[in-house]
């Protein structure tokens, strides 16, 4: 399986690559529309392809692991409380083992039963 993780792990890696290679070529990235550009100096920016493509593909990734992050927390919070509560359980439970397992009887604990 480490295996197969590798060699997928590598053909990603190759394929960026090869884009980046391929997609050098300038862009201008404007970060505002027309008409608010003339408002904010700077408003543009002048980068390759790829690293406009890379970064877009960063960004997807972040927001997608934060909004699956808190999808789960509720079911992760689920769990933090069926584990406490388990706990407490477990020692309810063995209070209880050593206090049924004492004997009942004062004669019968002299006698050794």
């Amino acid at each position: 399986m480490r295996t197969i993780k590798l060699i997928l792990l590598a053909i990603i890696l190759l394929a960026i690559v090869v884009l980046s290679v391929a997609n050098r070529e300038m862009v201008t990235l404007h970060l505002l529309p027309a008409g608010m550009a003339g408002l904010v100096p700077g408003a543009s920016v002048d980068l390759p392809l790829f690293v406009v493509s890379l970064i877009s593909i960063l960004v997807g990734l972040v927001i997608g692991y934060l909004l699956e992050y808190l999808r789960e927390y509720k079911h992760r919070r689920r769990a933090a409380e069926k584990a406490r509560e388990a706990r407490t359980l477990n020692r309810e439970v063995d209070t209880l083992r050593r206090e049924t397992n004492k004997p009942k009887d004062d004669v019968l604990a002299l006698i050794g039963n």
